[in-house]
């Protein structure tokens, strides 16, 4: 899956206290909108994302994995 960002994307994910937080400026936001619409469209189930700090997400974030699955 080849994932396309806008330039100037700042996405962060936390946990606190069992809550997942996903903060992202506008960039990061639509960046985020279009790698799910991309992944929604993909014909495998088990496609992913993995996020983590090594891999667009600010230093320190949380791992995020985005998985399709099909019902």
């Amino acid at each position: 899956m080849d994932l396309k960002w806008d330039d100037g994307f700042s996405i962060a994910v936390s946990i606190k206290d069992n809550t997942v937080i996903l903060s992202a400026n506008r960039e990061g936001l639509l960046s985020l909108a279009n790698h799910l619409m991309t992944l929604a469209q993909d014909p495998c189930q088990g496609a992913h994302m993995h996020l983590d700090q090594y891999n667009s997400l600010e230093k320190n974030s949380a791992e995020l994995i985005i998985e399709k699955i099909n019902n």
